[in-house]
């Protein structure tokens, strides 16, 4: 007759159990991921696929979907009460729906 201690390592009585655990993090983060927002650059409308992006990201993806803006210019996250903050490019911004953004050229008087 066997042991409990060898039942259990010939597997006679090991519980029934989901073996895929990093799996179903994936779907709940594959969820997020795969989650669009519509920001707006320069008053046109962007969508990006993820949670956040850098200053240069959302330059990237606004010039790729057609805003007349170009990587080197400056950009502003327009704030709900009327002022602004500069997103370096390496700046990270959690992305929501409605977020605005401003990109202009760099002053150049140098």
């Amino acid at each position: 007759m066997e042991s409990k201690q060898e039942e259990v390592e010939n597997g006679a009585e090991q519980p029934e159990r989901d073996e895929r655990p990093e799996e179903k993090d994936k779907g709940n983060k594959g969820d997020h991921e795969n989650r669009t927002v519509t920001i707006t650059v320069n008053e046109q409308p962007v969508k990006l696929r993820r949670d956040s992006a850098t200053g240069a990201e959302i330059k990237a993806v606004a010039i790729e979907q057609g805003v007349q803006i170009q990587q080197n210019f400056v950009l502003q996250e327009e704030l709900p009460n009327g002022t602004s903050r500069i997103v370096g490019d390496k700046d990270r911004v959690k992305l929501r729906d409605h977020l605005r953004f401003t990109a202009l050229a760099p002053d150049d008087n140098s």
